[in-house]
């Protein structure tokens, strides 16, 4: 649009200002428990089992042998009886039995199934079960594998019956692929089925004495021989491990598994009765504050860890912020398999990626986007690792310090654009790649936005952002000061069109930093400065305010598939869990919000100062190690994954959290198909149209769109009628 044609029609055209106008599968347990993983490889034929859910054409069964021993109390188990088994989604079945001769042998031939775990039972009496698993099928993220040999004891009893608690009925074993392949192969890295003997993981450098998960092993192991002889001991632990409200175990499967849901159950009592019956080596030497089990996993350059997400098979994915023992960015993101093991070529580098920010998160395709905080850039890395950003990163949106990352069900990247936690208060946007597509990227400035940080997005597409709001830097050295500051924080709610927007204030709102939703669209958003935990309905409304420890200092949110919400504690290193608003998966009397671990939250020596909190498949939380030292700051080392502790989840997140089924032919919600309208930046409609807004004119629309205010008008004459120099609100005028 040029000459006197753009002058004289100019104050005409703008656009006229009109004034606004289920049942629940039978393996599954309503109180979750503890899972576990493996990294070591025992002397297995290694096997597939089977194709995964994803319609693979299934291995043809064929004929297996399985056979070793039993033992009790370190002394072979005569004429036990044992069974093996085949757990999976359709269930569980027997594929054979046998009994233990003089010398505690046993053999199975039995068919092999085209699916799921293999696990052996064996039950001496009525109280005694032991259990070890035999083979892992191809449903998951680790490698198939089946035993022909094994040791059935105490220590293969407690890695099994922890690592699959979640799919656990108190009598069978099934659940869901990739969970349950999953969750099979965690019990390897606490117990070596061939060998009987703790695990390579557990043992190993990262933790072994550096933690107290192998000496709870031990004791754990130590309540399994009371039962070795059926007498006063293992009536004690029967009673010791009844739940408050809850039915008392039959067997000592069982009595793990109670142990394993409600891990701070008679703490000083059970350990006093394990000191009775000894035998495993090294053990517990005093009560445990509880009987969680963690492991912690490293992997080079995996260092001062700030965010997880899980893709769809269930790998656990990191930023990092640090390179080890320096605080010079990281250039990497650190892939580890449901076992701690790292894949796909971990730690990935390239694609722009220099010091991971507190945030990443899995497209419908499987790619993993992660922001770049030193540089202000996005990188991608395909469902395999292989880098698809540029070697700089796609800066396209004008990043300061971005955060918070999040995929809609339309597939559009929403990142929070938070101008970092020093600096001018009112500073933020929250950017948007339609479909993840970076060159038509949109922003969407909001004087709500106030160093935005995290984000995450709810059923009906809409997204909830938390807004951290003033100096970080500056508070903390007015509480160094002995002048604490008041922070303030608030949450943005921006709408799937974006541009339905509102600002949640609270005076509970003190510097809140990563949320999460429940299964109910409500959203759960810690406050860092005064340790609360802020519940808001789907309306916006605060339905309550939750305390923690002071000492806590919250940094971020996980919901499980019960609508338990845990907690990552910077402060002091540790991880609380509440009781959410499903009431049924908390014990008797605790209402939404009760603290169902210890005060202060679970602590173990695995977990430093936490900035992450994720669920997997398997009910595995893992937690992201990112600072081991406060003063001075220091990284922390490697993610760690408390085994079997949390009720499942959909991964990748479907946004809100979702329990598998066993009962569907999709155990999870399938994405809906992406609506190409669903992605353009508000007044938008398509390459080839636009919406017209207020303040519009045919000048400006032409301007932007590399054509003239004529030819705009001989495209549009039917929608914009005889009169030229008017143009509405509302109206789609094409663009070629």
């Amino acid at each position: 649009m040029t000459g006197p044609a753009v002058r004289r029609h100019a104050f005409r055209r703008h656009a006229f200002r009109r004034p606004a106008r289920r049942r629940r599968p039978r393996w599954a347990r309503p109180v979750p428990a503890a899972g576990a993983t493996l990294a070591a490889a025992s002397a297995a034929v290694t096997l597939a089992l089977a194709a995964g859910p994803s319609g693979a054409r299934p291995v043809t069964p064929s004929g297996g042998t399985v056979h070793g021993a039993v033992t009790g109390a370190g002394q072979p188990l005569r004429g036990v009886s044992v069974r093996l088994w085949a757990g999976s989604q359709e269930g569980s079945r027997e594929l054979g039995r046998a009994r233990t001769d003089a010398a505690g042998a046993f053999r199975i031939r039995y068919a092999r199934p085209a699916g799921g775990v293999l696990y052996v039972e064996a039950t001496s009496g009525r109280r005694l079960r032991l259990r070890a698993v035999v083979g892992v099928g191809s449903g998951g993220a680790v490698r198939p594998r089946t035993l022909d040999r094994v040791t059935v004891d105490e220590l293969t009893t407690v890695a099994a019956t922890y690592a699959l608690a979640q799919f656990d009925s108190g009598r069978q074993v099934a659940g869901p692929a990739p969970g349950l392949e999953n969750a099979a192969a965690t019990s390897f890295n606490l117990a070596d089925p061939t060998t009987g003997k703790a695990g390579r993981v557990v043992t190993g450098a990262a933790n072994g004495a550096r933690n107290e998960t192998l000496a709870t092993l031990g004791t754990l192991a130590d309540l399994v021989s009371a039962c070795t002889t059926d007498g006063p001991r293992c009536a004690r632990l029967l009673r010791l491990a009844t739940p408050r409200g809850g039915p008392a175990p039959t067997d000592t499967v069982q009595a793990l598994l109670a142990l394993a849901h409600h891990p701070t159950l008679s703490t000083a009592g059970l350990y006093a009765l394990a000191r009775t019956t000894g035998g495993h080596t090294p053990a517990l030497t005093a009560p445990p504050e509880s009987w969680l089990l963690a492991l912690r996993y490293t992997d080079t350059d995996l260092y001062a860890p700030g965010r997880i997400a899980f893709d769809a098979r269930g790998n656990a994915w990191a930023t990092n912020n640090w390179l080890p023992g320096t605080h010079t960015a990281s250039r990497y993101v650190s892939v580890l398999d449901p076992t701690g093991h790292p894949v796909l070529g971990s730690p990935l580098s390239g694609g722009g990626m220099n010091g991971g920010a507190w945030g990443i998160a899995v497209d419908h395709a499987g790619s993993v986007w992660a922001p770049s905080y030193v540089t202000g850039a996005m990188t991608k890395y395909s469902a395999t690792g292989t880098p698809l950003s540029p070697p700089t990163g796609w800066a396209n949106g004008g990043f300061d310090r971005p955060q918070g990352v999040a995929v809609d069900q339309r597939g559009n990247l929403w990142i929070a654009n938070s101008f970092g936690l020093r600096g001018k208060p009112g500073l933020g946007s929250v950017v948007v790649y339609p479909h993840g597509d970076p060159a038509k990227a949109f922003t969407l400035p909001h004087s709500g936005l106030n160093h935005p940080f995290g984000l995450q997005i709810d059923a009906r597409g809409r997204a909830w952002i938390t807004n951290s709001q003033m100096d970080f830097g500056q508070l903390l050295d007015s509480r160094r000061a002995g002048t604490p500051g008041r922070l303030g924080g608030s949450v943005t709610l921006i709408g799937p069109d974006f541009t339905t927007r509102t600002t949640i204030n609270s005076s509970s709102f003190q510097g809140p930093l990563g949320l999460a939703l429940d299964s109910h669209g409500n959203a759960w958003v810690p406050s860092f400065f005064n340790s609360t935990v802020t519940e808001l309905r789907p309306d916006g409304t605060v339905a309550g305010v939750h305390r923690l420890a002071r000492t806590v200092f919250p940094w971020s949110i996980a919901v499980d598939g019960s609508d338990r919400v845990w907690v990552a504690g910077f402060g002091n290193a540790s991880v609380s869990l509440l009781c959410g608003e499903n009431l049924t998966a908390c014990p008797p009397g605790a209402t939404t919000g009760t603290t169902l671990s210890p005060a202060t939250g679970f602590h173990h020596k695995a977990i430093q100062h936490l900035t992450a909190v994720q669920i997997d498949p398997s009910g595995n939380v893992w937690l992201a190690n990112n600072w081991s030292a406060l003063l001075p700051p220091t990284g922390g080392v490697g993610l760690v994954q408390l085994i079997g502790a949390a009720t499942p989840v959909c991964t990748p997140l479907t946004p809100q959290p979702v329990r598998p089924t066993a009962t569907a032919q999709h155990p999870c919600p399938q994405q809906p198909a992406p609506d190409p309208s669903a992605g353009r930046a508000p007044g938008t409609t398509s390459p080839h149209r636009y919406t017209v807004r207020p303040g519009d004119t045919l000048g400006s629309i032409a301007a932007t769109h590399g054509t003239t205010w004529a030819h705009l008008y001989r495209t549009n004459t039917d929608t914009l009628g005889t009169d030229p120099d008017r143009i509405l609100p509302g109206q789609v005028l094409g663009l070629d």
